[in-house]
């Protein structure tokens, strides 16, 4: 449903939508700087292009985010963590906007993450960082 919704949204709110619900589906049980950093690939990722020319692209790429592997038919029950979500969310994109040497940046390049029990096959690249349960990589 908040896709769909964000499908018809204008700019900005789409993106926050989007955003918000990559947010909450990857990491609303993690601290707030992994939640940033979370929203923080999906904004380089579409800075760079080659995911999608705008958040809901990016984040609805096939097998690229919790976006596309959750059943269509899952609800936002946690409405503290949907709302921090939503406020973290659109932090990222006026953060994301100001001069790259002003940005506050808590995984520098990194454009994949993944929680740490698992290995993709990607994931020998380079470690930024861990946050939580969740671990950063540059991979491109």
């Amino acid at each position: 449903m908040l896709l769909w919704l964000a499908s018809v949204l204008p700019q900005p709110l789409a993106d926050q939508t989007c955003l918000a619900t990559t947010v909450y589906l990857e990491a609303r049980s993690e601290s707030t700087i992994g939640q940033f950093a979370v929203a923080e690939v999906a904004l380089r990722r579409r800075d760079r292009g080659t995911w999608g020319k705008n958040v809901c692209e990016v984040v609805n790429a096939p097998r690229q985010f919790a976006t596309t592997t959750t059943t269509s038919t899952f609800e936002v029950t946690d409405l503290n963590a949907w709302g921090k979500a939503w406020k973290i969310a659109g932090d990222s994109i006026v953060n994301w906007n100001l001069p790259m040497g002003e940005r506050m940046v808590y995984v520098p390049h990194a454009d994949h993450f993944a929680t740490t029990a698992v290995a993709p096959a990607w994931s020998t690249s380079r470690v930024v960082r861990k946050i939580g349960d969740h671990a950063f990589y540059a991979v491109n």
